[in-house]
Parts: structure tokens; sequence; C-alpha cells
């Protein structure tokens, strides 16, 4: 099977495994609205930040080194597994030590009630990733897709049992992902035998630090792109203005408008879980730069049509994830989504680029990047929000996100070279933003002035989709 095929059979493996199951996740949100109110809602939204804020720390970003390690044929797996599972192990230990100081940093008090169960949300969390990611290096990926699937349908039960009969709300929420995550890791231990693996006789020092070293750099990586996330919200909770409204309500609000353009995420995901093998496998072909380039030709023209659809259709979508039946605030969601759209658009380019730094072992590259993403993310909510509120955090974290873009673009080219065009990203990108005010301001044929700006997106990729399918459909690379 060429290096394309593989590729895209890897993409509809993990695909038919998550894209239902995510849908289903996302679906859950009307059943958050529902039972949860705007405030409560913040509160939810910056618990499930702060443990995936947690995870990398006191995990040392091992998931990521089982990944790279793991699909390494040079590395034992029985040591790879072994030795990321102890250092996993001695990071939730410490945490569990520190987490006394948590309850003494004041913009920290959502989590007063919640302690218990967020230790146990991440610990939980961490031995399913665990699991997860070595069962996907190992290569069963229909293993590993069927996993999601039955996750999902866990959270979905425990969700319902709890939030909608129990009605416990925020500590329902808490309950249901700790379960499902449990339940997760022990099928996937059991079926796929991780206990084999398993062994401090396969410990290996030397291992464990060339692991750290390749993680360690990702760690404030992925901190800072959670900072990102958390101090959207954070600022909108807690800083004041006499121009727009902010505070508890409005936090939630906003969490609930990145819901749809995590439609977005969702396919780059499924994606980005089969690129990312393929990108560690072929890192030494002699073809290497010409692959990611028709690989990133392809997967920059169905972002930004798929964007271009959900921009024009945020009012149509909208509804199907976020009820107002009990809170009719979550009504105006729509109008902070399209920006949103965007903003995780070039997210997903960027997390594309940082598999470049990845398969060379640069990590630390992903992390300057993405720490002059999050400083520039943290200056600009400062002094956007108080003026635009929610729009302003929306903005904000649209500009950071596209600086951490052309400073990836420009630099992890100097370790793939590939061919890419500025010009044509510039066009596209200003196609997307007029089509956010338009759904925003509503001017006079504004569904005339959407059509025609989608027409011009999918006219700018028609060539990247047809030299796609072209290259799959070929026998031999």
């Amino acid at each position: 099977m060429n290096k394309y095929k593989k590729l895209a059979f890897n993409t509809i493996i993990f695909a038919i495994g998550s894209f239902g199951s995510k849908i289903l996740v996302m679906l859950l949100t009307r059943l958050y609205t529902k039972n949860i109110s705007p405030a409560d809602l913040s509160t939810k939204e910056l618990l499930e930040i702060t443990a995936n804020f947690l995870l990398p720390i006191f995990t040392f970003s091992m998931t990521e080194a089982i990944i790279r390690f793991g699909l390494d044929n040079k590395y034992d797996k029985s040591e790879v597994f072994t030795t990321a599972t102890v250092l996993n192990g001695m990071g939730l230990v410490l945490m569990l030590i520190l987490s006394p100081i948590f309850r003494l940093i004041s913009f920290l008090d959502f989590i007063d009630g919640y302690t218990i169960l967020l230790l146990v949300y991440v610990c939980t969390s961490a031995f399913r990733a665990l699991c997860s990611q070595f069962v996907r290096a190992r290569g069963m990926v229909k293993l590993y897709s069927l996993d999601g699937i039955l996750a999902t349908i866990t959270l979905l039960i425990f969700s319902i049992l709890f939030i909608s009969n129990f009605h416990w709300g925020v500590k329902g929420f808490m309950l249901s992902v700790i379960l499902s995550d449990f339940c997760s890791a022990v099928f996937l231990f059991i079926i796929a035998g991780l206990h084999r693996y398993l062994s401090l006789e396969c410990y290996n020092k030397r291992l464990a630090t060339s692991m750290m070293r390749f993680a360690v750099p990702l760690i404030p990586t992925v901190v800072m792109w959670v900072i990102t996330g958390f101090s959207d919200r954070l600022f909108i909770r807690y800083m004041h203005s006499s121009k727009v409204e902010l505070g508890e309500s409005a936090a939630g609000i906003y969490g609930l408008a990145t819901k749809v353009p995590n439609l977005i995420s969702m396919v780059s995901t499924i994606f980005f879980q089969a690129w990312n093998m393929s990108a560690i496998m072929e890192n030494e072909s002699e073809d290497r730069s010409r692959f990611y380039e028709k690989v990133y030709g392809a997967y920059e023209a169905v972002l930004f049509i798929f964007s271009a659809f959900l921009i024009a259709g945020v009012q149509i979508v909208t509804p199907i994830f976020v009820s107002t039946a009990r809170f009719g605030e979550y009504g105006q969601v729509y109008k902070y989504t399209p920006v949103l759209v965007v903003a995780v658009l070039f997210m997903c380019l960027d997390q594309f680029l940082s598999s470049i730094y990845t398969a060379t072992k640069h990590t630390k590259n992903s992390f300057w990047t993405s720490f002059a993403a999050s400083m520039a993310n943290l200056v600009l909510n400062f002094f956007l929000i108080p003026e635009w509120g929610i729009h302003g955090a929306a903005i904000a974290t649209f500009l950071s996100y596209y600086l951490c873009f052309w400073a990836r673009i420009i630099d992890a080219r100097y370790y793939v070279p590939f061919r890419f065009n500025a010009v044509k990203s510039l066009a596209n990108t200003g196609l997307l933003l007029i089509m956010c005010w338009v759904i925003i301001t509503k001017p006079a044929l504004y569904g005339l002035w959407l059509t025609f700006m989608i027409i011009a997106v999918i006219s700018f990729y028609s060539k990247e989709f047809s030299a796609t399918i072209k290259k799959l459909c070929r026998r031999r690379a």
C-alpha cells in the first residue's frame, strides 16, 4: 500500500470510529444547555480546561512520546510503554501532593467543591490516554476507533443518568467523564493485552531520558494552547466593563460559541491522527517534501471550504447543538461563532505544522511559536475584551492562532521544505473574514454575498482536490 493510500485508509478508519462519537459528544451540548445554567456552564468549561491544563504538566506529555517512540521500530515497545507508565505515575503522584496549593490561587475559586473530582478526572484521563495512544502506536487503528465509539456511548449513558435524571449538574458532568474514561482504559488494557508490555524490568533509564527530552518541550506548548482558551474565559468572567456585558453568563455563552467551530477541529483531529503516524513513518523517505506538499494542499483546501460552508450556515447549525428552551440567553451564541470558526481553522493548520517538529524531533520550535501566540492572546484579551466583549475574545483567539501559523509556516519549512502559496492563503482568509462580518451585521442581500464568497473559496482550491483524487487512485506512488 503506497503512502497516500495508507494515509487515506487510516483516515477512513479513524473517521468511522470518531465521526459518530464526536457528533454525539457535541450533541451532548444540548443536554448541558437544557439542564445547566450559563453561570454553571462556565464553571463546567473552566474545570474541563483546568484538567486539560494539568494533564500535560503532570504526565510530562508522555502520550506524544508514546506515539513518536512507539511507532519507531528502533525502540522496544515494552520498554516504551513501561517507561511512559512509570513516568506518568510519578507525575500524577506529584500532582496529588501539590493539589492543596490549588486552593490558594484566587482565580481558581471555581474549583471549590470539585477538587477531588478534578484530581480523579485528570488521573483517569491520563490512564485512558496512555492506553489509547499506545494502542495506536502498535498500529491497532481499528481497536482505537472502536474504543472511541464505546467511550462516547458510555459518556452519553452516564450523562443522561447523572445530569438529566439525577440533576447533579457540574458534578454529574465530572462523574460522567471519569467513569467513561475509566471504562475505556480498562477495555483497551484487557482487549489489547497491554499487561504483556508492562513490567518494571522493562523500565529503561536511557529511554526515559530520551522520552523526557522529546516530551518536555511539548509541555509548555500544550499548556500555551490551553492558556489561550483558558484566558478568554477568565477575562470574560472576571473583567469589568462599562461598554459590554461580562461575567459568568457571558463566559458560559462564549464557551458555547466554541462548540460549532469544534466541528472543524473534529474533522481535523480525525485526519491528524492518521497524518501524525504517516509523518513519523515517512520522516526518512526521499520524497518527503513532495508528500508534505500534496497532503498540506489537500488539507488546507478541505479546511477552508468546510469553514466557508460552516460560517454561511451558522444560524442553522447552532440550534442543533444549543437548546434555548430553558435559557433564552443561548439564542445569541451564533453571533460569536464565525470568527471562532476561522480561529479554529488556523489552529488546525498550526497542528499540522507541529507534526514537522514532532517527526524531526525539533519540539523546542513548537514551544517558541506557541509561546509567542499565547503571549499575544493574553495582551489582546486585555485590550479587546473590555471594548468588544465576547467578540473581542474571539478576535484575540483568531489573531493569536494566525500569528502562530505564519511563524510555523516560515520556520517549519526549514526542516521539511515544501511549496506554499501565501497569496492564496491570504486571499481565502480575507474571504472568510468578510463572511464573518456579513453574518454578524447582515447587510442587504447578505445571502447572495455569502454564496458568491463560497464559490470563490471553492474555485481557489479545485486544483488541489482533483490532484489529490488522482494521486489516491494511482496504484503506485
